[in-house]
């Protein structure tokens, strides 16, 4: 028996039956018209779904197990990032030894696009692609979840509820990322914290590492099962956030209502908006692999969020944000390193004046908070 069946990517065996379902899902060859046609009306779309069926049929016949598929999607990535993006950097790779499986711990700005810049980051720095760590809230629909499982995603149970089954599903969860690194030498993505930093504060949630904890022997030291996933910090920044009024207008009505009820599919509309979407230049950054040296759970947090803030590359936005919303100029040191830019300071502007008025705080926010921690961390240094 598998103990991971039913949270695990799909093996290569399982591709060949999972395929045809996808081409048969209506609202899957929906979403992959929108993306090769987005300014085409609804209705042409759906005349030329049958095409795209067919035409997408041609494209995967030569796919027999995950890493062709990987080679298709790279192309798709690629095209991605050419038309949404100004260009894509990247830093501290050069450090990591492409033969070891690392678990890669990211700040969280996009619910797909942050694995997948990591991957593509890795693919064309000749490392192994990653098994994605995925929130079950997301796969709403059936097309998401066969896409994401081909695409080595492996499903975090959020929906479970009673504590017995919170506490079995947490231990499954560790117990995989742990057999991946370990038993299968696969690197491993996830979050450092559950859901998106919508506010811009990148901070790792210490109950992400007890959990990951949970497979630890009791004959092992804490440290040294930390030391044994191989931890490494990331940090992903983009210069434009495509969700970034969807963020804005959820902040606000929290803070007027004290709470915010998601539509229905609202996750699958934020995917969508994060892939298609404006994203100006995009920064990863690769952190140091953590050590034997920690004794809890908090300090392994902490130094996360040391290394992720420390390595966050800033972009021009933030600094104008920071300035737009505080009303002074950011106190940086002279020698610090931004991102390259590809969006004004005025077409910034009038991105966030085209919000609704009572959401531009809050817009800002996601931008200026980059800039706030790493003064913090300044000061704190």
């Amino acid at each position: 028996m598998d103990p991971f069946a039913e949270i695990r990517p799909y093996n290569d065996d399982e591709v060949a039956q999972v395929l045809p379902r996808l081409l048969a899902d209506a609202e899957f060859i929906a979403a992959i018209t929108r993306l090769k046609f987005p300014s085409m009306p609804a209705f042409l779309g759906r005349l030329l779904a049958p095409l795209v069926r067919r035409a997408l049929g041609r494209e995967l016949a030569d796919v027999v197990d995950v890493a062709s598929l990987q080679f298709v999607i790279e192309k798709y990535m690629s095209k991605m990032i050419e038309d949404t993006s100004a260009g894509l950097s990247v830093s501290g790779l050069e450090a990591l030894d492409p033969s070891e499986p690392f678990l890669y711990m990211s700040n969280h700005r996009d619910i797909t696009m942050d694995p997948a810049f990591t991957n593509y980051a890795l693919y064309h720095h000749q490392h192994e692609t990653v098994r994605i760590a995925i929130g079950d809230n997301l796969l709403t629909k059936p097309y998401v979840s066969d896409l994401m499982r081909l695409n080595k995603s492996f499903i975090v149970n959020r929906s479970a509820t009673a504590p017995r089954q919170i506490l079995k599903a947490y231990r499954q969860l560790s117990a995989y990322i742990h057999h991946s690194i370990v038993e299968d030498r696969a690197p491993v993505w996830m979050a450092q914290r559950e859901g998106r930093a919508k506010d811009g504060l990148d901070r790792t949630e210490p109950a992400i590492i007890k959990m990951l904890a949970m497979a630890k022997p009791k004959e092992m030291d804490f440290g040294e099962y930390i030391a044994s996933l191989r931890i490494v910090p990331m940090a992903i920044a983009y210069e434009l956030d495509p969700c970034d009024g969807m963020k804005a207008a959820e902040l606000s009505q929290r803070a007027a209502t004290g709470e915010y009820e998601k539509a229905e599919h609202e996750d699958v509309a934020s995917i969508a908006q994060g892939i298609a979407g404006t994203k100006g230049h995009v920064h990863v950054s690769f952190g140091t692999v953590l050590g034997a040296d920690f004794d809890s759970p908090e300090a392994v947090a902490a130094e996360m969020d040391r290394q992720i803030i420390e390595s966050y590359r800033l972009h021009p936005t933030n600094i104008c944000a920071y300035r737009m919303l505080h009303g002074e100029e950011v106190p940086l040191p002279d020698n610090l390193e931004l991102a390259e830019a590809s969006c004004s300071e005025d077409a910034f502007r009038q991105r966030i004046e085209a919000l609704p008025a009572e959401h531009r705080e809050f817009a800002l926010a996601t931008y200026a908070n980059a800039v706030v921690s790493k003064l913090q961390l300044a000061d704190a240094g």
